[in-house]
């Protein structure tokens, strides 16, 4: 007999090679049913796989991510079946599960089409019907070498010479199509119901510009058609809030090849981004925060001594200046190092919070750049906290409890991620434990659920990443709390203490946008473009009806002007519908029209972007005190 251990705590004894799928039937013949692999000691398998000694066991469903994993590789080998029954001679690469599908890489000398996926997606929506079991049978090396070469299927023999020896090497056959695959895999093919073929790309075979290309057919795959339908509706709704197409319509920023991965921002990009500067500084200011502005480019040496001269170069720009090598900065830290060292630090100066909004300079590789998510030069609000090691745990607290405060400013939902140690770091092993145990008492001292990200910390220490979620459900990492025991003592920082000797402070590297560039891109897909009215870069038009009507509407302009109320006037001559779509189209929230009536009054009719027709006479006076409330509570639509 073995013990299996589930997950509610519960402990079975069932006969030895018992499969997980007899161990879920003797649970309930409803989560039978419902499960599609299980998990064994943390390794996901087949529901067909035996136990054969103890061992903590998890059924999968595919209510979950791990079940919808295994859901879209099984929906790959489908697609591959397709393919060859409809394409013969056909050669295979690889099809894996990716983050929301799958994908498989195919040689064929028919070029696929568009018109192609729809017959493939028939064919493997009638091969899901046939209900073929997965099987699974371990082969040797020799028996899957000869399988595989007498199908002339090269790129599996290739996958399988350059396996290590020793290696348990598995195919699996549903229906007529058999693949090297070490799997897990559903049950059948019948619990492939609600999936879509999606698009079509090239692909070098494992990546190497030097192999040939193939093509890659991508798709998606779910439990249920309707998450398959709200997640197909939610990539056409990133289409339409696309950043680098709103940022044209909007007037905001534009990228150019006279200088990839460079943004260009436009005057009500400037506009945008000068807000949350300044609403960035108001904060900081309020919580003790201090502000300093250090070099773009530095020497050499300074990088080598920081650190990231070894761990960061591939990244960096250089220059040279009277025969000697400089760097452009990709980070701030360093410069915020030299600051602390220009005066003799007490232990009562601690902690010393400094801020900065630094633009720093990466390179990445061009196939890489997307808009404003991923550029080659971006200003990041930094802030360097030194401090005793006895503030470590109220300081980070305090940076944690500043990020949630923004975050829901934005209307932000987030996860937070620790993450420790990477292999290619700096420092010893107490520091490190010492450093990951304080970051993670004071998350446990907020009460926030948190998951470790192993070996995804910063070489000179770990962190903590704020993930924000959107309202397409996209999560972006903004956020990150970096405690670092490594710089202070590569730049022999200190503070004289309360013994009057020498001590080594401790320091936080801090973000809460990350990137100003990245977090712009961020807000206008939330946003649709359509931004809260105290991030608006024009948050009133007025809409004169004729132009015997300018003179009020420059009135009314004007003092909404004076009380820094971002407006301006329409003069053009165009009709008035004309004017209120176009103030529709650039999503300006406040669209007042004005005419005989109105200026009579000394009132305005207010059309709310996204209301339609409403056109809502009030006061001027109401206005005003309706737009200076909605800028004051930054209130969101």
């Amino acid at each position: 007999m073995v013990k299996v251990s589930l997950k509610d705590g519960s402990v079975r004894e069932v006969e030895r090679g018992t499969s997980l799928k007899e161990v879920a039937e003797g649970i309930s013949r409803g989560l039978a049913k419902a499960s599609v692999a299980g998990k064994v000691n943390g390794e996901v398998h087949d529901l067909s796989y035996p136990l054969e000694e103890d061992a903590s066991v998890e059924l999968i469903t595919l209510d979950n991510e791990d079940g919808l994993e295994v859901l879209r590789h099984s929906s790959a080998h489908l697609l591959a079946q397709a393919v060859l029954n409809l394409f013969p001679g056909t050669k295979l690469g690889i099809g894996p599960a990716i983050a929301n599908g799958f994908y498989y890489d195919f040689d064929s000398e028919h070029v696929f089409t568009p018109e192609d996926l729809e017959k493939i997606e028939a064919e493997m929506r009638r091969l899901a019907k046939e209900n073929y079991p997965y099987e699974r049978r371990k082969v040797s090396r020799a028996e899957a070498l000869a399988f595989f070469g007498e199908r002339g299927e090269k790129y599996k023999v290739e996958l399988i010479e350059d396996l290590p020896e020793g290696v348990t090497i598995s195919m699996y056959t549903q229906g007529n199509f058999t693949d090297l695959c070490a799997g897990p895999h559903i049950p059948a093919t019948g619990l492939i119901k609600a999936f879509k073929l999606q698009n079509l790309a090239g692909a070098y075979w494992r990546g190497s510009e030097k192999n040939k290309m193939l093509q890659r057919i991508y798709g998606t795959a779910f439990a249920k058609a309707s998450d398959l339908e709200d997640y197909l509706f939610k990539l056409e709704e990133a289409k339409r809030r696309d950043h680098r197409k709103l940022g044209l319509e909007l007037d905001l920023f534009s990228l150019h090849d006279e200088g990839p991965g460079f943004p260009f921002f436009h005057p009500k990009g400037m506009i945008l981004r000068n807000t949350l500067e300044d609403f960035w500084r108001k904060e900081h200011q309020k919580r003790g925060y201090q502000e300093i502005k250090t070099p773009i480019i530095l020497n050499r040496i300074m990088w080598e001594q920081s650190g990231h001269w070894d761990h960061y170069k591939e990244n960096m720009y250089f220059t040279e200046i009277d025969d000697q090598d400089y760097a452009v900065k990709p980070m701030n830290c360093p410069g915020g190092m030299i600051m602390y060292k220009t005066k003799l630090r007490s232990y009562r100066d601690l902690p010393l919070r400094i801020g900065e909004l630094g633009l720093v300079h990466r390179h990445e590789l061009s196939g890489a750049l997307h808009g404003l998510l991923r550029v080659r030069n971006f200003t990041q609000d930094d802030a360097h906290i030194f401090m005793l090691p006895s503030q470590i745990k109220d300081e980070v607290i305090g940076v944690i409890e500043l990020v949630d405060y923004f975050y829901k400013v934005f209307g932000f939902e987030y996860h937070v991620e620790l993450s420790t140690r990477p292999e290619d770091s700096m420092g010893s092993d107490e520091t490190w434990e010492m450093a990951t145990n304080a970051l993670k008492e004071a998350l446990e001292a907020k009460g926030m659920d948190y998951k470790i990200n192993p070996g995804d910390g910063a070489f000179y220490g770990p962190k903590i990443d704020f993930h924000v979620k959107d309202c397409l459900d996209r999560t972006w990492q903004c956020g990150t709390i970096q405690l670092d025991f490594q710089m202070p003592e590569k730049f022999d920082l200190t503070y004289i203490g309360e013994d009057g000797q020498k001590h080594r402070p401790v320091m936080v590297h801090r973000v809460v946008y990350g990137s100003i560039e990245r977090f712009i891109a961020l807000l206008t897909e939330h946003y649709a473009g359509a931004f809260p009215v105290w991030l608006a870069p024009v948050q009133v038009r007025v809409l004169p009806i004729s132009e015997r009507h300018h003179a009020y509407a420059k009135e009314v302009a004007d003092k909404l002007v004076e009380l820094e109320i971002r407006a301006e006037v329409d003069k053009r001559r165009e009709k008035i519908n004309y004017k209120i779509r176009e103030a529709q189209t650039e999503k300006i929230p406040f669209a007042l029209v004005v005419g005989d009536q109105e200026e009579e009054q000394k009132s305005v009719a207010v059309r709310r972007y996204g209301q339609g027709n409403s056109g809502e006479k009030m006061s001027l006076e109401d206005f005003i005190a309706l737009v200076q409330e909605e800028i004051r509570t930054k209130k969101i639509n």
